[in-house]
This record gives C-alpha cells, structure tokens and sequence, in this order.
C-alpha cells in the first residue's frame, strides 16, 4: 500500500494552523499591535485553507493519478511554507525584508490552483504516477 503524504501533511499542517492560530489570539496580542496581529492571522487562514486543499488532493490522487495534482500539491505546500511562514517569521521578528518573500508564496498557490484546474481539465487524458 502506498503511502499519502498528502494526507499527512495536510492533517500535520491542519493542526499546526490551530495551534499558531490560538497562539496568535492568545499569546501574540500583547505583544505586537493590530496590523502584525492581522498580519499572522492572515498566514493561519491561507494555511488553513491549503491544508484543506492538501487533504483534496489526497483524495484526488487516490482516484485520478495525474501529474498535475501532484504538483498542485506541492506548489500548495510551498506557498504555505513561503506565505504564511514569511508573514509568521514577519510578525516574530519585525524582519521587513522577510515580507517580501510572501507574493512568491501567494504566487505558489496560484500556481496551485490553476494546477488542479488544468488537471481536471485532462482528467480523461491522465497519464499514471
């Protein structure tokens, strides 16, 4: 049986999501002002809403096989990482310059997004992993 690690990076990210998000509603808000606090609570929400998107493609890939979820998959993964891990890095540190690593993570889930687009469209035309 082969392995999803789709689905146990989804589920991982899932929870992470929560945790950081209770952080940032609990711990950061006497920490930091209004704007960095919306700035974290924006990273958690495009993290909860990839790692839902990477429990998709778990299922997706269980029943289609094609090349284009599977890179859909990873570029969600990567947006996450450079999304919401550079607005969180942001946030802890003050570092400006690490904000600017985030367009290429919102990028990604464009990428992503588009990816599983294009695979449904040639679902019939599927080549198997």
């Amino acid at each position: 049986m082969e392995k999803n690690h789709f689905l146990l990076i989804g589920s991982l990210s899932g929870m992470l999501a929560v945790i950081l998000g209770a952080f940032g509603a609990h711990g950061l808000e006497q920490l930091v002002d209004a704007k960095m606090l919306q700035r974290f609570h924006t990273g958690v929400e495009y993290q909860f809403y990839h790692a839902l998107a990477l429990l998709v493609i778990s299922i997706l890939y269980k029943n289609i096989r094609n090349k284009y979820i599977v890179f859909a998959g990873y570029a969600f993964l990567l947006g996450m990482i450079l999304f919401s891990g550079s607005l969180y890095l942001y946030v802890l540190t003050g570092i400006k310059g690490i904000a600017m690593i985030t367009p290429i993570g919102g990028l990604s889930f464009v990428i992503g997004w588009g990816l599983l687009a294009f695979s449904a469209k040639n679902f019939a035309y599927s080549e198997k992993i």
